[in-house]
């Protein structure tokens, strides 16, 4: 019989040391270091051939998604911003010892131009684009509403919906029939906090866009899904996205008491973007660690 893993335990399950890092963050400077697959993603050649752009792509979630999409026989293009370079050219070195092309597209989704140029860039170095994954996002806590500054929710808005519309628009100029399209929420579209509000409503509009996107692309033979993650171990985290005091217990109190690894997420990615899920799409995948989601 096969060796089963207890879920409680299948990932590191201690408490996280307290660790602040300026915006947007580095991953490989993480107390533990986010496990993204690098090893422990074990590929089974769905997407052999396949051309996708994974934006946030340098770490976390986005990270873990390019490194199966590359191991799945994917070429992968990510995103991301100037400062977490380093962060890219270790994801760079994965995809490529996977034996698969890597494309490095660092700027500022905030730019309205660079957002729509980076598809097609994406695209013209990888010799096409067949899925498009929106992942990176802002998240800054801010524990006053009366504190939420204009700047940030200019900010926050921009980058995790005004870009997704922006990069969907051009996206449509490459996709073919049987393309994907995945929008990373999050559970803060279901459950809000009160310390991410202008997050929160951000993730909301994500689902609001996916559902509202379901028609019109599947008369393009397009399909679009979100995946809504719950408490994940990514440097999102500890560059203010959660106040300091809540980082060494982050996640433990889901019923499944840790936070999640990347790694977690990225065979639910790897399903959307495949043939497997050619009857899927407006839908909302929960990966929470138990905090439900409701639709």
């Amino acid at each position: 019989m096969a060796e089963m893993n207890n879920p409680l335990y299948k990932h590191y399950d201690g408490k996280f040391e307290k660790q602040e890092q300026p915006y947007p963050g580095v991953q490989n400077e993480m107390r533990p270091v986010p496990d993204c697959g690098e090893e422990s993603y074990t590929a089974s050649g769905q997407l052999t051939d396949r051309k996708a752009l994974v934006t946030g792509g340098d770490s976390g979630i986005g990270r873990a998604a390019a490194i199966a999409y590359a191991k799945e026989g994917a070429d992968v293009a990510i995103s991301y911003l100037p400062d977490e370079e380093s962060d890219a050219q270790e994801v760079k070195a994965v995809i490529e010892k996977a034996g698969r092309k890597a494309v490095l597209l660092p700027g500022d989704l905030r730019d309205e131009e660079f957002a729509r140029n980076l598809v097609h860039e994406a695209a013209e170095q990888l010799g096409g684009l067949d899925i498009l994954v929106l992942n990176a996002a802002i998240q800054q806590f801010e524990k006053d509403i009366k504190k939420l500054s204009t700047n940030q929710l200019t900010d926050t808005f921009t980058v995790n919906i005004f870009s997704n519309v922006w990069m969907l628009q051009e996206a449509l100029d490459h996709l073919p029939e049987g393309g994907s399209v995945i929008v990373t929420t999050s559970v803060q579209a279901f459950n809000p906090s009160g310390l991410l509000s202008d997050y929160a409503m951000t993730k909301s509009a994500q689902v609001a866009f996916v559902i509202a996107m379901t028609g019109q692309l599947a008369e393009k033979g397009i399909r679009i899904n979100a995946v809504s993650p719950g408490p994940v171990w990514t440097v999102l985290q500890v560059a203010g996205g959660q106040p300091q005091e809540n980082i060494p217990e982050f996640g433990q109190n889901e019923p499944l008491k840790r936070a999640g690894q990347p790694v977690e997420l990225a065979s639910t990615y790897v399903l959307l973007a495949s043939d497997s899920a050619s009857f899927t799409t407006g839908q909302v995948y929960g990966i929470t660690g138990g905090m439900p989601i409701n639709q």
